[in-house]
Parts: structure tokens; C-alpha cells; sequence
């Protein structure tokens, strides 16, 4: 049973009443700059022992009636395509998912904008798509000058050429599918537009990461570090906080960067000395209350240690893709050595390796890759599986990982043999695919096949929910159907990355 070191419950106490505190200070008209993941923030969740993925949505429904949402997307990401990883979703997808998502809260979302629409055409038939599901659409255009030509920013011709964005309650939270999608410029949009009319509305920032009032070395800190290597962010102690209270707060460097040209702009807007009547730092104008939540220093610390190993090992799979730079992967090593961390400390790493060893030994005078992959239980226990001829190594490992939670004993087969044959001659003869072993995703399907005459098999289905959160590491590249298979399941799996090559015997499906 894995040991809990963040109440989730006195977080969300501390942090509703940190939002509706801060509304107060203003004409009860907050822009509310969500950041990190809305919906299922599994970062937070692996680092934090106790955080619930789905906090931020709980926190919403706990403010009730007193908020609405807007929705900011790039224009630009639409037209390109972006993904977000996680999901494995482009951004518009992903929009139109978390907008379900919300509904499904009992949370709508009053408007999207399009952010920096240049007439992309894809942006153009997203909006028309938005329109059709009964969502009003918002574009903004791009600011010539932004954001350091503030006195045309903050004009008719700049924010004045927005489009206003209509809203009822309190409480705005403005959000996005992923970072870089234009939420501050719409809250501060908003804001131009709402003084003009005479509102003295406010602005405030919603993030949990870095956490403010942990140290900046903290483990939770550089693992938000990590987590953003691609973007080259790094924390660093407030400037502006110690100077202004003597004490230090933890930021990041664009933050702090950025706030002498967003003190200027609130200032162009709200009027010179009154922007800063509420916010001498950046970190003042953050509302996270995420370090009060957390209970067990010790049990958080080596949470996020293992965050750390498992981004590292996310960007050299990434690097060995040929989608990420290798000054990424040497950043994300260099955080690990900070902290005196290697790759062998995360538990299922060194199994994985000595499976890999023992299909190689077993096969040996056989053409083919041999793969090793290790599952650690939430009761600490390490579970192998090898590849073969019918099975993935991840799919090995699954069933074995099963088994063992069924206590079913391994001489019992959960697969007919019948069964994944004929899916091989399936895959091979119809589809024309190189490999007739099974990856995870395929194994799920034949297990529920098998389960409905096979008492083992159903009583190890039963126990699939079990993986859920449980860490797996494989020593090759995994296909799409094991990183799909797993990803529902919600595994977090690393892997080495080594080359899967075409062989004829004991490989991973590629």
C-alpha cells in the first residue's frame, strides 16, 4: 500500500478559500490564470502521495456558482497539429475532451478563444466545429509588439481590438489545453476592457508548481524542473518578494522575467502605483496552497526522486524518437546528479535489464531483440516478463503481474494457445504486420475473450485495476499497441529505448 504524504482534503480547503479571498480584494470580477493540467493532473499525483488527479476539478465544484470558464487555444497548435503527450491528443481534440470532462463535473465552459489567429485555415474549421456543439468562439488576433510595446498593448488598437469576452460570475478561471496557449493575455485583455466600462476587475495566477514555500532545492521543485527541461524553465528564490518582504518565495524564471513588463502593463491599465497596491512580486500574485498540503516531507521527497528518474528516462526515449534534443536529455541527467540520483534507483529499472539478459541467454543463437520488462506492485513486489514468439514483453509481464495478484499459479495458461495464434495468423496473414506476438493492447482484448469460459482468466481480469499507478520499465522501444495498452491502464512506464530491429525470432512487435 503506497504511504500517503498530501492531504488532499485540507488542500482543497486551503486553496477555495485562497481564491475566494482574493476575489474580495477586487469589484467581485477575478481572471483566474489556471495553469498546469485541468483536468487529470497526474504530475502532481505521482509527486505528491495522497493528491488526487482530479483536485482541480473538485476545487471547481467546490466553488460552485461563483465561476465560469474560458478556454484559450493557440491558433497556431490547432494549425500544426501539437500533441499533448500524455493523451497522445492534438490540442483541439483535447479541448473538445476536457470540455466533456467538465460537463460531466456539472462544469461548463461559458467560451473559447482562439489566441493569435492569423486565419489559420484547421483553426478556422475548429471554430466552425465549436460553433456546431453550441460553444461561442472568441478571436483574438495577434498584438504587433507584444509584449514589450506596451503603450500600443494597451490601447484600442492592441487589447481594444479583442473581441470582449461576455461573462456573468465572480470568478473567471481561464484555462488551456496545454502552456503557450495565450491565457494571460486574454485575462489581461479582459481586464483593458472591464476598466474601460468602469469594473475593477483583478487578475490572479493559479499554479501548482513550483510550490512557493518549499525549498528551491526540494525534490518536488526540481521535479517541476524536469518536468519542463524542453522548455528550459528553472526556479529561482523571488527577487521581488525578498526585496519587498525580506523573505524568500520560490518562482520560475519566466515568471520573474516576465513581471516588470506585466507591472507596467497592469499599471497602463488599472493606473499608475495601483497594480501594485495588491502585487509587489510575482509570487503575490499566486494563489496556491499546495504546500500546506502536504503532511509527510520524507514520503513527498522521494516521491518526486522518482519523478525525476522518469522524465530523464521520458526524454532520452523521446531524444531516441528523434522528437527531443539531446541538451534536454543532458539537462534532465544533470537534475538527476543534483540530487545524487542515478537511473538504477528507480526499483524496476534494474529487473527490467536482467530480464532482458535472460531472453537473450534462453533465445541465444536465435535472430531477433530480446526484451526485458519489470512491473513493481503497489505492495513493493517486482513482477518480470520476457518477449517470445506470442507475447510482447509488456504483455508478458501483464499477465504475470495478474496472475500474481490472483494468486494464480504460473503453470496455468490465461491465453488459450489457440487463441493468440490465431490473432498472429490475423496480424501476419490478413493485416500484413511484421510481428504475430501479442503487444498489451492486444492481450486486454484476448484476456476478456478468454475470461468468459476461463475462471483464471476472468478472476485475473478482475484484477487489471490494480496496475493502475503501478511503475513499469521496458529495455526497448514499445510499440503502439504496449504504450497505448498502458497508458489506459495507467501504468507509468520508462523505458531504455533501445532500437526494437526487425528479426525473425524473440521481438517486440516493430
Amino acid at each position: 500500500m503506497k504511504k500517503m504524504g498530501f492531504d488532499n482534503e485540507k488542500y482543497l480547503r486551503e486553496q477555495s478559500k485562497a481564491i475566494l479571498g482574493r476575489v474580495k480584494k477586487f469589484d467581485h470580477k477575478l481572471y483566474l490564470e489556471f495553469g498546469g493540467k485541468l483536468c487529470f493532473d497526474y504530475h502532481a499525483a505521482r509527486i505528491l502521495p495522497g493528491y488526487d488527479p482530479r483536485a482541480k476539478m473538485s476545487l471547481l465544484k467546490m466553488l460552485g456558482d461563483k465561476i465560469e470558464i474560458i478556454f484559450c487555444v493557440y491558433a497556431k497548435d490547432v494549425e500544426m497539429g501539437r500533441l499533448r503527450g500524455d493523451f497522445g491528443m492534438t490540442y483541439d481534440t483535447t479541448t473538445l475532451y476536457m470540455i466533456d470532462d467538465l460537463k460531466d463535473w456539472g462544469l461548463d465552459v461559458s467560451s473559447v478563444v482562439l489566441t493569435r489567429f492569423g486565419g489559420e485555415p484547421q483553426a478556422i474549421r475548429f471554430k466552425e466545429r465549436l460553433e456546431r456543439k453550441g460553444i461561442t468562439t472568441y478571436i483574438h488576433e495577434e498584438i504587433a509588439g507584444y509584449p514589450l510595446d506596451v503603450e500600443r498593448i494597451v490601447s484600442d488598437g492592441g487589447y481594444g481590438r479583442n473581441q470582449y469576452i461576455k461573462t456573468k460570475k465572480p470568478i473567471i478561471v481561464v484555462t488551456a489545453p496545454g502552456p503557450g496557449s495565450g491565457k494571460l493575455a486574454t485575462c489581461l485583455s479582459q481586464m483593458y476592457h472591464d476598466h474601460k466600462k468602469g469594473i475593477n476587475s483583478g487578475f490572479a495566477k493559479f499554479e501548482t508548481f513550483p510550490i512557493w514555500n518549499l525549498p528551491l532545492k526540494h525534490p518536488v521543485n526540481v521535479a517541476y524542473e524536469s518536468a519542463t527541461c524542453d522548455l528550459k524553465d528553472f526556479n529561482l528564490v523571488d527577487p521581488f518578494h525578498l526585496e519587498a518582504y525580506k523573505k524568500e518565495a520560490i518562482n520560475y524564471n519566466r515568471d520573474v522575467e516576465a513581471f516588470p513588463i506585466l507591472r507596467r502593463i497592469l499599471e497602463s491599465i488599472v493606473g499608475e502605483g495601483k497594480a501594485m497596491v495588491m502585487y509587489n512580486s510575482p509570487t503575490d500574485m499566486g494563489v496556491s496552497r499546495a504546500g500546506f498540503g502536504v503532511v509527510d516531507d520524507e514520503i513527498v521527497k522521494g516521491a518526486a526522486k522518482q519523478e525525476i528518474i522518469r522524465r530523464y528516462f521520458r526524454y532520452h526515449w523521446e531524444f531516441m524518437l528523434g522528437v527531443q534534443k539531446k541538451g534536454t536529455v543532458d539537462r534532465a541527467r544533470g537534475l538527476m546528479e543534483q540530487l545524487g540520483l542515478k537511473e538504477e534507483d528507480r526499483p524496476c529499472v534494474v529487473p527490467a535489464r536482467k530480464a532482458a539478459r535472460q531472453a537473450e541467454r534462453k533465445g541465444k543463437g536465435h535472430k531477433g531483440v530480446f526484451c526485458g520488462t519489470a512491473i513493481e506492485l503497489r505492495n513493493g513486489k517486482i513482477v518480470t516478463g520476457k518477449n517470445s514468439p506470442l507475447l510482447h514483453a509488456a504483455s508478458a509481464a501483464i499477465l504475470n503481474a495478474v496472475k500474481k495478484l490472483a494468486k494464480i499459479p504460473d503453470k496455468i495458461d490465461l491465453l488459450p494457445r489457440v487463441v493468440i495464434n490465431n490473432i498472429g495468423t490475423l496480424k501476419k496473414d490478413t493485416l500484413g504486420m511484421r510481428s504475430e506476438s501479442l503487444d498489451v493492447e492486444e492481450i486486454l482484448v484476448a484476456l476478456s475473450i478468454s475470461a468468459t469460459s476461463n475462471p483464471a482468466a476472468e478472476a485475473a481480469m478482475k484484477e487489471l485495476g490494480q496496475l493502475k499507478g503501478c511503475e513499469m520499465h521496458m529495455t526497448h522501444i514499445p510499440s503502439d499497441g504496449d504504450e497505448g495498452g498502458l497508458r489506459k491502464l495507467g501504468i507509468n512506464m520508462t523505458t531504455d529505448a533501445n532500437p526494437t530491429a526487425p528479426g525473425y525470432f524473440l521481438r517486440d512487435g516493430h
